[in-house]
């Protein structure tokens, strides 16, 4: 059977919960549907809200009623996450959120239970809205009933759900789900319940919404309305800009440490500048090779490349004669490579990683600079107007990619990249500007297309302003020690 928690979240509720108590029914205290528990934390309250619990389980025996109290006040959101994380080690199939004050009916238990444990949705949400005009008649303020449809309908179109209410705080969870989302990191407020659901969101967890009726008593509303607002609105248009890697919340990151580099092959970008850059043929060293997207576009162009990276492979990959695992932190002189000739070497988003990007640039120049290669070298612009924009107000926001990756040890802008090339011994052939990959974004059509577009005319006009990424084409000049041995040879 199912595990089931009925987590009851309680603060000054003790004129109330009695009732909430002996409105829960009989088939959740004594279920042969569920293995069954009501868990009720009060939350600090001032008041006797944790006795009379306590009192209610001793008199009416009721032995799977768990009374806890915190002993500082965590606020709404933060109780909520004692409360599922006792689900998730206690090993819960199901929690469902029930308030101490009486707003929600708890008749309605089961009915939020059964989607869930018949598999057919991960969450349940109680929506007093899917009959609209039912929450006045349960004595709704009209101000609360226009507040919900307004900030509901802004928050669908923000996140692109379809939900008829944002705003019940009666809800059902899979545990399993819960598992999967860092709600640790959602505020501890009222707006912990909009995080939630963007989590549910984006994470495709089937959500169910099944009505049910409004009651507003006496009970004291401790929202404010407009900080709650700003905050739901803030966190929703939070979780947006950081699907486009713009800004950079853990609690709306559910890649777990990992994600895949993306192929920008077919459209304006780095990758479509290096295929440019290198001629058909080419002898390549590809150094920080990833998942290998140019190098296979170069594979068909006629060229042998050679790969070098901190981790394997994929198995699937067949674009390099050859391939290194190597610590590009670590001398390059320590790579095994003979060549006869050298024609390019790739150095993709790697520089920004490194411990020092002026000891690689300079490896790579003692190492190889007798081929005379060229060196084609991308990184961000952390002067992009995004990042000046943020600047201006006072952010500096990382994220899991672009140009303020969380990864990412050092930050370059034109000159300073142009800079630390010269100082290192590099010849400057060519510098562009890359534009945004709008087509990552939006996926591939007109809208990325023209977008793309616009950020190259605003970058014929201004490099170091629209420039998303900067591309460069360098040779490595001769080091003095060669140049000591050419004026030596020249002697005899």
């Amino acid at each position: 059977m199912k595990k089931v928690l009925i987590f009851i979240v309680a603060y000054h509720a003790e004129s109330h919960i009695v009732s909430v108590l002996d409105r829960i029914p009989k088939g959740i205290w004594d279920s042969e549907k569920y293995v069954s528990e009501i868990l009720i934390i009060d939350d600090a309250s001032a008041d006797r809200t944790k006795q009379v619990c306590d009192m209610y389980k001793e008199i009416q025996r009721k032995f799977n009623l768990r009374v806890l109290r915190n002993p500082v006040n965590q606020g709404y959101g933060g109780n909520q996450k004692i409360g599922y994380l006792y689900a998730i080690k206690n090993d819960f199939d199901i929690v469902v959120l029930l308030h101490g004050d009486g707003q929600y009916a708890p008749e309605y238990l089961c009915g939020m239970i059964d989607p869930i444990a018949v598999e057919e949705a991960d969450f349940v949400i109680g929506s007093r809205m899917i009959n609209k005009f039912n929450a006045l008649r349960g004595g709704m303020p009209i101000y609360k009933f226009i507040g919900n449809r307004i900030l509901t309908s802004l928050q669908n179109r923000i996140i692109k759900a379809k939900l008829s209410e944002f705003h019940s705080g009666y809800r059902a969870y899979s545990v399993n789900a819960l598992k999967s989302i860092p709600f640790q990191y959602n505020s501890n407020d009222f707006d912990f319940d909009t995080d939630i659901i963007i989590q549910m969101v984006d994470n495709k967890y089937r959500i169910k919404e099944i009505p049910i009726p409004t009651f507003y008593g006496d009970e004291i509303c401790y929202v404010n309305g407009f900080k709650y607002a700003k905050n739901i609105l803030k966190n929703s248009i939070i979780s947006r800009l950081q699907s486009i890697n713009i800004i950079y919340e853990p609690k709306f990151d559910y890649s777990h440490g990992s994600f895949t580099y993306e192929s920008k092959v077919d459209f304006p970008s780095s990758h479509s500048y290096a295929l440019r850059e290198i001629k058909d043929k080419s002898v390549v060293l590809d150094l920080g090779s990833g998942p290998g997207h140019v190098a296979e576009k170069l594979r068909d162009s006629g060229c042998e490349i050679h790969g070098v990276d901190l981790c394997a492979l994929p198995p699937q990959s067949k674009a390099y004669s050859s391939f290194i695992i190597h610590d590009l932190n670590r001398p390059l002189a320590d790579l095994e490579f003979k060549f006869e000739r050298l024609d390019a070497i790739l150095t993709m988003d790697i520089i920004e990683h490194l411990d020092s990007p002026e000891n690689f640039l300079s490896e790579i120049r003692s190492n190889f600079s007798r081929y005379s290669p060229k060196v084609i070298l991308v990184t961000g612009n952390t002067a992009f107007i995004s990042e000046r924009l943020s600047l201006m107000f006072g952010f500096f926001n990382y994220g899991k990619k672009g140009i303020l990756d969380l990864t990412h040890k050092r930050l370059f802008t034109m000159n300073s990249l142009s800079r630390i090339l010269r100082m290192t011994g590099y010849e400057i052939n060519k510098i562009e500007g890359i534009p945004v990959p709008f087509q990552l974004i939006f996926g591939k059509g007109w809208i990325s297309d023209t977008l793309s577009i616009m950020n190259r005319i605003l970058i014929f006009f201004s490099k170091g302003l629209f420039a998303y990424q900067i591309a460069v084409t360098a040779i490595p000049l001769p080091t003095v020690d060669s140049l000591l041995d050419d004026a030596i040879k020249s002697e005899a």
